[in-house]
């Protein structure tokens, strides 16, 4: 598998508290929302699989510093993968610290028939405020959005909108970007004011709530392309629609 064949899924959540069981939760939500998912091994430092046989108890074990190592599906033709680090305060919207959680799938029809139960399993495990599920090379344009005058020059692609870094982001609550699936928690739904139903009848048309009362909403029934104009245009639109979503305006 390739990066350019690849899903990445990353979701926001409040710092984790001691090994307050959010770590089992992210890794368990994978496995119930995708069949014969096991992720029950480590990565070597030369890269190969190593069996955990007490997987959960060597998570809890290395559950510090703010996050969680890499486990993995132990497939090297079909890697599935899912770690998390502490986001520093300094570094994070609001002044706030996070935990972010990243995982590594391959863009194929399973994992896209999974895949809003895959990133509802993940978020409402580390009790995320907002994430998204993007495949890869249109993960890498919207990442380019980020831009500033001083640590970062330069102009988004495609003519997207500029985004700000997340520590000029407010509040916690408010998405930094935009992706393919997105996740919203009831907070950051609220923060963007989402839904208003004469407003985003198209995008609830594609959205489910999730136990928590948030959202999975997304922008496009096929994998986002940012070269099929429709795409560019679905995503174009859902940010003239929340212009919160990277600190472009804030309001209250």
């Amino acid at each position: 598998m390739t990066e350019q064949n690849s899903l990445l899924l990353i979701v926001y959540a409040p710092a984790l508290v001691g090994n307050d069981g959010r770590t089992l939760a992210v890794v368990h939500g994978m496995e119930r929302a995708l069949p014969g998912l096991h992720l029950e091994w480590k990565v070597s430092p030369e890269g190969k699989p190593i069996a955990l046989p007490q997987r959960d108890a060597w998570l809890v074990e290395g559950t510090k510093s703010g996050g969680f190592p890499l486990v993995c599906n132990g497939d090297e033709g079909y890697p599935v993968t899912v770690t998390g680090w502490g986001k520093p305060a300094r570094l994070s919207p609001g002044g706030q610290s996070l935990l972010e959680v990243h995982a590594s799938l391959p863009l194929d029809g399973a994992v896209i028939a999974a895949l809003a139960e895959l990133l509802e399993g993940v978020a409402e495990g580390a009790h995320a405020l907002w994430g998204h599920a993007t495949p890869f090379n249109a993960g890498v344009e919207i990442a380019r959005q980020t831009t500033d005058p001083v640590y970062k020059p330069g102009v988004p692609p495609r003519g997207l909108p500029a985004l700000k870094f997340p520590e000029k982001i407010r509040s916690s609550e408010i998405p930094h970007r935009l992706g393919w699936l997105n996740y919203w928690s009831a907070a950051a739904a609220g923060a963007i004011g989402f839904p208003a139903p004469s407003r985003d009848a198209d995008l609830l048309s594609r959205a489910r709530r999730t136990a928590s009362g948030g959202w999975i909403v997304r922008l496009t029934d096929a994998p986002l392309d940012l070269d099929n104009p429709a795409h560019l245009a679905a995503l174009m639109r859902a940010y003239e629609r929340f212009p919160e979503i990277g600190g472009r305006v804030t309001s209250g």
